[in-house]
Formats: C-alpha cells, structure tokens, sequence
C-alpha cells in the first residue's frame, strides 16, 4: 500500500522522478485536487482571511442581478416547472444566497426551482449548507448526474481554474509543450519535444515561432455538456470570468493572501487560474442542434445593461460613513474598467429557440 504523501512538493519531484516532467494540467489538478493535499480540497480560500475575493463577496449586488437575469430568462422561456437552477463552483454559496433572496418575489420561480450545486470540496460544501440553510440542495460532483430538467445555470469563476496546457510554437507546424520537471532538485518549467499538435492546428495562421498558446479541454468538455443539457431539456447558462475571446500568452498565476506569487513556488497552498479562452466554449456548444452562444461582453457593460448603479443608488440611501465608502467602493470594482468591468467576461449559452438572457441581446 502506499504511503499518503505529507508534503505535495515531495509528492510531485517524486512523480516527475519516477514519470518525467508533468504537463501543466497534471500539476494543477495535483495542486488543487489532490485527495489529501490539494488547494481546494483541504481550505475555504475565499475571503480577506483566504487568497482571493470573487464578485458576490464584494457586494450582493452581483448575485441580485444575476438572480433576476436568470429569472427573468426562466420566464422569457416558458418558465419551465420544474427546472433545475444550478451552480457551478459555488465557492461559499454566497451567490446562490443572493440570487435565492433576489427571485423570491418572481411569481412561480422558487416553486419550480430545484437547487443544484456542482462542488467538489466538502470545506467548500459545509459552508454552502449553511449560507443555504432553509433550502433543499442536491451536491453534485459532476455535470453528468444533473436530472433531465430545463438548466438555468451560473459558472461564476469556474473555468479559469480548470487545468491547462501550455504549447510554444516551433518551426513548421510542430509546437513544444510546456511542462514542469526539476532542476537541481527544483520544480522548474521546462518545453518537451517539438511535435504536431491536432487541436492546434486553427492557431497556426496566427502564431509565430515562440508564441504561447493554452488549451483547456476540460473546459471545452464541460461547455460541450452544458450545451448538450440545453438542448436537450432547454434553458440557459451564465458564464462570468476573466479571459478574453482567444487565448495569447501564458496566464497561468497563482495567488496566495491576495497577492501573486510563482505558480511552483507553493503548491498546494496557492490558488492557481488561467484566463478563459471564452471563443473555445462557445464553440464547444456548436455540436448541440438548439443550443446557441451570445457574444461575449465585458462584465461592466453587462452589470450596467441590468441596472447596477440604480439599485447602487437605491442601497446608498440607507448608508452613511464607512459604509457608503465601501459601498460606493465595490460598484467600482465591480464594474469599472480598470477594476473587474473590463477584465471579467460575460458568455450564456441558452435554447436558441428562445431570446438570449437579459443584458446580452444584441
């Protein structure tokens, strides 16, 4: 039997000594999934005490607009009953919790809605239990176990921590691919050999001789999915992340107590992202006969599309001091576009039989 390692960066020399060097996906599932070891399955990382703050910590505002986005795409559609409302990585559940008291007054919703949370940390599980206390919740570990109901689904900082792969391009049509081995006894990142590269093969056109490019196919399987599920059974899905369009350039990070730090530095203990490549999901879904993907949009744009500075300015009314200067201070973060507005991306897939959700209509 073997031994259950104490110290994940003697287990990862240990792999690449017995293995050779790991692809960058295999070190970020062994850094964030590790049964006993990993990032997300021994700490709650969110907070001012964690690594990083998403969008609902910062102001209920996020999770109130998406609720009533989702609401009202729900009713645009039929409103479907039942129909499974669900959540992609819901860090603390603090966005189901703010869509939940946003949606209370929509006419049939909370009735029709069973609440679905996709999450793999059981941390992570116990605090959503208690922020949703008062709700029937389903955990689910995978997509595959969702029940064949219309899907109105959020993913809010979900894909930019699912694993990558880093590929420099190299002469003629071959690419190296990055990956991490040791030098002098240290994780160090390094390139395999030149090679042909199939999934590729669209990027070369547009890449020169040692470019970086990154694929996720997790990524790109999980929105095939959730596509499939939409056509299938209807619905629609919200997607909110850092990327852009198209993957250039390596943004493989890390970030520990809310500063950035090297992704080999410590593993385990860092949380490790890259940005989304959004034009790879929404070309993920084009398999799926009635599923359809909007354009992606900054979030600013699309928070302002759905009223955030008036229902900032109706929440102000009640505020003064500290108060009104923190609040004022996560509308800006929230949608500015040198805080989170530009940098954060909006992309739903939805039944295309039906309009897109609120804020992105075209």
């Amino acid at each position: 039997m073997t031994d259950t390692p104490k110290d994940l960066t003697e287990h990862l020399k240990a792999r690449i000594l017995a293995n050779g060097p790991l692809t960058i996906a295999d070190y970020m599932s062994e850094c964030l999934l590790h049964p006993t070891l990993g990032y997300y399955t021994t700490r709650d990382p969110l907070g001012a005490s964690g690594d990083f703050t998403t969008a609902p910590e910062i102001s209920q505002m996020f999770g109130e607009l998406i609720g009533l986005c989702l609401a009202q795409t729900w009713l645009d559609h039929g409103a479907p009953a039942p129909f499974a409302l669900a959540e992609l990585g819901p860090g603390r559940g603090t966005l189901m919790a703010d869509i939940l008291r946003a949606t209370a007054s929509v006419p049939g919703f909370h009735a029709a809605a069973r609440i679905h949370l996709i999450e793999a940390s059981d941390t992570l599980r116990s605090a959503q239990a208690e922020a949703l206390s008062g709700h029937k919740i389903d955990w689910h570990y995978q997509l595959s176990t969702l029940p064949d109901l219309p899907l109105f689904l959020v993913a809010n900082e979900f894909f930019d921590a699912l694993p990558i792969r880093q590929f420099l391009r190299d002469e003629g049509d071959a690419w190296r691919e990055r990956r991490v081995g040791l030098v002098d006894g240290k994780l160090a990142f390094g390139a395999g050999d030149p090679a042909e590269v199939p999934a590729l093969s669209g990027r070369l056109a547009e890449t020169e001789q040692g470019q970086l490019v990154e694929i996720c196919a997790a990524a790109e399987a999980i929105a095939s999915e959730i596509g499939t599920h939409i056509s299938d059974h209807g619905g629609a899905a919200l997607i909110i992340d850092y990327g852009d369009w198209a993957s250039y350039g390596d943004t493989f990070q890390a970030v520990k107590s809310h500063k950035k730090t090297s992704p080999l530095t410590t593993p385990g203990q860092a949380d490790l992202t890259a940005h989304v490549d959004f034009a790879a999901l929404a070309n993920a879904v084009q398999g799926a006969a009635s599923c359809a993907a909007t354009a992606m949009i900054p979030q600013g744009v699309f928070l302002e599309r759905l009223g955030i500075t008036h229902r900032a300015q109706q929440l102000a009314q009640a505020l003064s001091g500290e108060a009104l200067e923190n609040h004022i201070a996560a509308h800006r973060r929230l949608t500015h576009p040198d805080e989170m507005g530009n940098l954060f991306k909006i992309l739903a897939l939805y039944d295309g039989r039906f309009s897109p959700p609120p804020g992105l209509q075209t």
